[in-house]
């Protein structure tokens, strides 16, 4: 790209981050913690009713919503990769701001469907959809459970052990000090990462694979890319987590526990339910009725809450609608591992490389390939531990894509699996 088109381009992207900066949609729809407390208080004296939760709608978005369409309109001259890339960025904020301005209401349901899809959308191959595919991990996990009778020790690490852990492995990537864990008692989930600073919820049961998942999941992607993407000078919003690269980056964060061993049975379990609780929700489930789905399910009554709320985080209680956003995990994961396969097939694990040089999705790191080899957009500064390690991620992709062609009928024709046949 020629220098003149990035200075024109540098000021529209530094107004869509300054215009972003406000627009924090898990602040925004967050519930007080009494909400908890008198709904759980209630559902033990057995007379549970609706949460009664209010949403502070106000008209200071309208600025930032304002900036972004002037932007989109600055950006819909430039007929390049880099501009398309910032036009796709503002309008996903746009669209969020839509979200937000609707909250508690059905109205949300539209722009959420729009940011984060829902349980229906199609996978890459087009024979599946999320929900078939989260009904099919549950049952696995399901299988698994009667097979094998075990369950994992019973054992607690508190958060502040999982804080010192964590902080002992961060200098296996990042420079001392670069990033610092702290622990948040108001945390909805058990933990979330930002560019220099991942948080824990306190107060909560935490165990070995806990410790892998947010190592590999919350730090080695979520803070990575977005400590990668404050590195590109040419463009600022590759470090900013725009909506549009949600399912994109928690397919990524989720891909990268399942390429290292550190994913579980009981990890895609929760994936695969707040799958089906969507759709619950979506088909006119109200928050008691999802509540008791996950109680069904052997969650503990506060996990049940936590996992309820996030579904109904802006959407009404009542059901009809849902913050479809923990749907992108399984979606995410699918689809990505799906691009890893098809560019190891296809000799372009550079691609793969550039997928981790910012926020971004996977039609952005193809689209923009020509940047980053002219120089207009860097390399990452920083790869998890399993990408910078290339040869052993081909292994696990050469293996997988090989597979994945083997028919499970055949093999069991040939090794008389029929008479393990109920």
């Amino acid at each position: 790209m020629k220098n003149t088109e990035l200075e024109l381009l540098k000021p529209i992207d530094n107004a869509i981050v300054a215009a972003s900066k406000d627009i924090k949609v898990l602040t925004r729809l967050s519930w007080p913690a009494k909400v908890k407390r008198t709904f759980l208080d209630d559902w033990q004296r057995g007379n549970p009713r609706l949460p009664q939760v209010e949403y502070n709608i106000s008209d200071d978005l309208k600025a930032s919503a304002e900036s972004l369409r002037k932007a989109k309109q600055e950006l819909s001259v430039f007929d390049h990769p880099l501009a398309s890339y910032l036009h796709k960025t503002a309008d996903s904020y746009q669209t969020l701001c839509h979200l937000l301005e609707s909250a508690g209401s059905q109205d949300m349901l539209e722009p959420s469907r729009e940011l984060y899809g829902a349980p229906g959308d199609l996978l890459a191959d087009g024979r599946f959809n999320n929900l078939q595919a989260a009904h099919h991990f549950l049952e696995s996990s399901d299988q698994f459970s009667r097979a094998t009778h075990l369950h994992e020790s019973a054992y607690c690490l508190p958060a502040e052990t999982i804080k010192q852990d964590l902080e002992s492995r961060l200098t296996e990537v990042f420079p001392k000090g670069l990033l610092s864990v702290v622990t948040d008692p108001n945390l909805v989930s058990k933990a979330a990462a930002g560019a220099t600073r991942i948080r824990l919820r306190d107060a909560t049961c935490f165990t070995e694979y806990d410790l892998e998942q947010l190592l590999q999941h919350e730090i080695f992607i979520h803070s990575l890319t977005a400590l990668n993407g404050q590195a590109q000078q040419n463009a600022s919003c590759f470090g900013l987590g725009a909506p549009r690269t949600t399912g994109a980056q928690e397919g990524l964060a989720t891909f990268s526990e399942l390429v290292t061993g550190s994913i579980d049975i009981d990890r895609l379990e929760r994936i695969a339910l707040r799958t089906i609780a969507i759709d619950q929700a979506l088909n006119g489930a109200d928050f008691i009725q999802v509540f008791k789905f996950f109680l069904e399910r052997g969650q503990p009554e506060d996990e049940c809450f936590n996992s309820t709320m996030r579904i109904f985080r802006g959407a009404p209680v009542t059901g009809g609608a849902a913050f479809t956003k923990d749907g992108v995990y399984l979606h995410g994961l699918m689809q990505v591992h799906t691009f890893f396969s098809w560019a190891m097939s296809h000799q372009k694990l550079d691609l793969c490389r550039y997928f981790l040089a910012g926020r971004m999705t996977i039609s952005d790191a193809i689209e923009l390939e020509p940047l980053f080899n002219d120089g207009t957009l860097k390399q990452p500064r920083y790869l998890p531990p399993w990408m910078a390690k290339t040869s052993g991620l081909a292994g696990y992709l050469a293996f997988s894509v090989f597979a994945d062609k083997l028919s499970i009928q055949g093999i069991a024709a040939d090794h008389n699996f029929q008479r393990f046949e109920v």
